[in-house]
């Protein structure tokens, strides 16, 4: 049976930096089809969709919200031709209702040991409209390495640059965040995978450069070590969300190969501060990922966070704004004060204020959001401090032997600095 699995594209958040890495959600749900499916992948956002090439049956991944209506414009032209169409991914769980009826069987839930019942009801022309698992999580032990190869490796680079690859140590999150879906993706109890099985697949992988894509690894603090001493033979350098603030953990992370993490900056205390200096002591660069918009946010708590976020000397930093998802405490909350304005998909990017926010207008937030970008990169630019953060994986390689030259001149100009130019 020949399946084409899509990934719909989607549009970067507005001053990001366009680069696209290769999809997790996808290859998780390829490795597990049965062995009888001819799987072909089509990553809409470097790829050209052949709606005229003779396919069994489509499969929608989605992962984002923003991806919604292009999937369901994507299934409406296969669908006129006859051919079924699946769905899944966090964005059709999010979603299911508004994507029942537009695609021939919706799937909630994690994929492994699930698929042949839906395959076999493909095969006999009786599929369900919607196979529900997301009440219960298969056995963590299941989950096998994803099938990365599927994957056009050569169209995940950036100007000569090789993106990360992306693997996950653990399923669901103990923690329930405000603006945040995982408990209701994955449950509340953290699933770690078996480390041995980790170790595998990451030594697996074809690639030195890694995004392990785990909500956050600071769930379980002997776990966390455990993983991180069996990952220092591999000589792999990784970036993560946060890691456990704690100097044994991450002195191991370091030891591992912890390249940069994406911590979440809050608010302005010496909390935060002390973070994110403990990061840096270890060699361990951060991308601060700040959102905008929550209701003790003003306009002076804002501009005073962007100070802030200056003096603690960010690696990077991506600005956001709260948007509420479904099935997340903010959607529950601003929906319930009937302060969402746009029931819109294609409004929900995370760089667009689909709300009204308490102590300003929506306008305003917006405006805001300009501002932190502008005034965060106002002395050293974007590409210039991406730059360092690639200089500085690139001597963590040569440190131990595992750097792979590249085109010099691309790897300069794909961060602004022509070919040739004098540091």
């Amino acid at each position: 049976m020949k399946l084409k699995l899509i990934y719909p594209r989607w549009t970067k958040l507005d001053r990001q930096t366009e680069f696209h890495l290769p999809p997790h959600g996808p290859v998780v749900f390829a490795a597990a089809l049965p062995d009888y499916i001819d799987v072909q992948f089509i990553d809409e956002n470097v790829q050209t969709i052949d709606y005229d090439e003779q396919v069994d049956v489509v499969a929608l991944s989605m992962m984002l919200t923003i991806q919604i209506n292009r999937g369901i414009a994507i299934a409406k032209k296969f669908r006129s031709k006859g051919i079924p169409v699946i769905a899944g991914g966090i964005a059709t769980m999010l979603h299911a209702e508004q994507m029942t009826g537009q695609v021939d069987a919706v799937f909630l839930g994690e994929a492994e040991g699930r698929m042949e019942k839906l395959f076999d009801d493909l095969k006999k022309n009786c599929l369900a409209p919607v196979y529900d698992y997301l009440s219960s999580q298969p056995p963590i032990e299941s989950v096998g390495p994803a099938r990365r190869d599927i994957l056009e490796r050569d169209l995940y680079n950036y100007k000569g640059v090789q993106m990360v690859d992306l693997v996950h140590a653990s399923r669901g999150c103990r923690f329930n965040c405000y603006p945040c879906a995982v408990a209701y993706l994955g449950g509340r109890k953290f699933r770690p995978r078996p480390i041995d099985k980790t170790i595998e697949e990451l030594a697996s992988i074809d690639n030195n450069r890694l995004f392990i894509v785990d909500n956050s690894l600071a769930q379980d603090k002997q776990w966390e070590m455990d993983l991180f001493r069996e990952m220092i033979p591999l000589k792999k350098k990784w970036c993560c969300h946060p890691i456990e603030n704690d100097p044994k953990v991450l002195d191991l992370a370091a030891q591992a190969g912890a390249w940069y993490v994406y911590q979440a900056v809050f608010d302005t205390s010496d909390l935060i501060r002390d973070r994110i200096k403990r990061y840096h002591d270890y060699g361990i660069g951060v991308e601060g990922t700040i959102l905008l918009g929550l209701d003790h946010h003003t306009e002076d708590s804002i501009k005073r966070l962007i100070d802030f976020l200056l003096e603690i000397d960010l690696d990077l930093a991506e600005f956001t704004l709260l948007t509420p998802f479904p099935h997340t405490r903010a959607w529950e909350e601003l929906n319930s004060q009937k302060r969402i304005l746009s029931y819109d998909w294609d409004e929900y990017s995370a760089d667009k204020v689909v709300f009204q926010p308490k102590n300003m207008a929506p306008e305003r937030l917006q405006e805001l959001l300009q501002y932190s970008w502008d005034a965060f990169y106002q002395d050293e630019p974007q590409n210039i401090k991406m730059y360092k953060l690639l200089k500085t994986v690139i001597q963590k390689e040569k440190a131990d032997n595992t750097y792979q030259p590249r085109n010099r001149n691309l790897v300069r100009s794909a961060f602004g600095r022509p070919a040739g130019q004098q540091r």
